[in-house]
């Protein structure tokens, strides 16, 4: 389809008034739907290019930046398919946490204004109802908006374009967590700002060293050949540091356990399943692919820095009782595991980094969707008290023990095809190059598998299993609007898990060209 890449990316950016417009006349399931159907119709736009190979549109832009564009290939086309797909059936999960958040809120402000004024708060339903429309329409706004930013990134051409994108998801994000955070939100809202802003200032450092140096911005004039070799170094280095802001990994994961844990959880369900795994992203296209020869100086040291986050992640989820936090910090282990691969200088170790993120995109996203319906008919996120919620909740259950084993890499989830081609890369150069080192951070990346099997096993068992507390015995399955999501990603774990070569056969060949195998 003609203009397919640049429709799937601006018609939610543009449609975005009409969901603010709809939620605030119509109610939140008019928005809901509005922005489901946006979205179902761009991923399938997503999913049709990618089926069909190597898809690039060329626009014209400014002389000043060069020209603007959209790039579907072998790496971007994961990417970009799981950002949309959970993008997609998020929305229908977001109505009912939403309005329950939206509910929430307005008795906390009637409260506050009922104190303020001495008087006795009366709550009319037509202000409750007004109050939820307003904010469903804007909720709904921003989430088209964060959406889009996501999709840009991934599929840009240009050094500045990528980094405006960047940006953009910046924005909405803010205002999520912001507006409808739990906790002191605004304080985790501005947090999340200054984080993730400063790490993309570094990012455009790096940018602007390669595009004066090369003299154009624009992906397919980046030659590393025409870079001298300490600005291509400098470059990368930035370029590491600002993606290695959004990614988490440590030293610089700081902001994550509290903007996860603060988040509306549809937010945390695409924060950390598809947000901050662009950061990887950035590092396959702008140091893997186009920095090769400084990637292998850098390589082992993007793989001991990913074993650091596999390992420090691990150790602090086992350390949580807060459910939100427990996943916060899984994903901080999780992201390690792609550094891991990306510094494993191997093909397969790179396909398997990349079909990493597809797994934890999945695992991740059923886990805390599994958070917010236990946050919305339980009432509370702290795991002592919490238990036998699998004889109450056996649809939610079911799918956080697919979600749980996805994230272990136990077969015949999507995770095992990821960690096994991911840790037979590792090995595989470690053999090659004949690297004491190289051996060493395989075996303990083995260790690490371990840690995270243990955080996921306790978990289960103390909320899904044993004696089911008193205050626990009325408590009901969510809503179809929020189970059905899960069921969908649980079912796509194991359709990815027993045939991977859905994303293996465009991630392979793509990881051996870069490489030249």
């Amino acid at each position: 389809m003609e203009y397919a890449l640049l429709q799937a990316v601006f018609l939610p950016l543009l449609l975005s008034p009409v969901a603010y417009i709809l939620g605030r006349k119509a109610g939140p399931t008019a928005a809901m739907w509005f922005t489901f159907a946006i979205l179902l119709y761009t991923t399938i736009l997503v999913v049709n290019a990618a089926l069909s190979g190597t898809i690039e549109e060329h626009y014209p832009w400014t002389e000043q930046f060069g020209e603007f564009g959209f790039l579907l290939d072998g790496l971007a086309s994961p990417f970009a398919i799981m950002i949309y797909v959970l993008s997609t059936i998020l929305a229908l999960y977001s109505k009912p946490y939403m309005i329950h958040k939206f509910h929430e809120q307005f008795e906390e402000e009637q409260k506050i204004n009922a104190s303020g004024s001495g008087q006795t708060s009366v709550v009319e339903s037509s202000s409750l109802s007004n109050y939820v429309n307003a904010k469903s329409g804007l909720y709904f706004a921003l989430y088209l908006v964060f959406a889009m930013g996501m999709l840009g990134t991934v599929l840009a051409t240009n050094l500045i374009e990528f980094y405006i994108f960047f940006e953009v998801m910046l924005i909405p994000g803010f205002f999520l967590v912001a507006l409808w955070g739990d906790g002191p939100r605004r304080k985790i809202g501005l947090m999340f700002l200054f984080w993730t802003h400063a790490g993309a200032v570094v990012l455009l450092l790096g940018f602007l060293m390669i595009g004066l140096t090369v003299g154009s911005f624009d992906f397919v004039d980046i030659n590393e050949s025409e870079l001298p070799k300490d600005i291509a170094m400098y470059s990368a280095v930035a370029i590491a540091i600002g993606l290695g802001v959004k990614l988490a990994v440590f030293m610089f994961h700081v902001w994550l356990p509290y903007v996860h844990g603060s988040a509306p959880t549809p937010i945390s369900a695409l924060l950390s399943p598809a947000m901050i795994g662009i950061g990887a992203y950035g590092v396959f296209r702008l140091i893997v692919e186009f920095l090769p020869l400084t990637f292998a100086e850098l390589s082992i040291w993007f793989h001991i820095w990913g074993l650091v986050t596999m390992i420090y992640g691990g150790a602090m989820a086992l350390m949580q009782d807060d459910l939100k936090r427990l996943l916060a910090y899984s994903s901080i282990s999780q992201m390690g595991y792609l550094l891991f691969g990306i510094g494993s200088m191997s093909a397969l170790g790179l396909a398997g980094a990349e079909m990493m993120y597809v797994t934890h995109a999945i695992g991740k996203g059923i886990l805390f969707m599994m958070a917010g319906i236990i946050i919305v008919k339980v009432g509370t996120r702290s795991i002592s008290k919490l238990g036998g919620l699998a004889g109450k909740m056996p649809i939610t259950a079911t799918c956080a023990v697919i979600g749980a084993l996805t994230i272990m890499g136990v077969p015949p989830t999507s995770g095992f095809m990821g960690e096994w081609v991911l840790f037979y890369g590792a090995l595989e150069t470690a053999i090659e190059e004949g690297s004491t080192l190289r051996a060493v951070t395989f075996g303990l990346g083995l260790v690490a598998t371990a840690l995270t099997m243990s955080y996921m096993l306790w978990m289960l068992k103390r909320v899904f299993f044993g004696k089911t507390p008193e205050h626990l015995e009325k408590v009901k399955e969510g809503s179809w609007y929020m189970t059905a999501p899960m069921m969908v990603l649980a079912g796509f774990s194991i359709v990815v898990g027993v045939y991977p070569d859905i994303f293996f056969k465009t991630i392979i060949p793509y990881m051996n060209g870069v490489l030249g195998v």
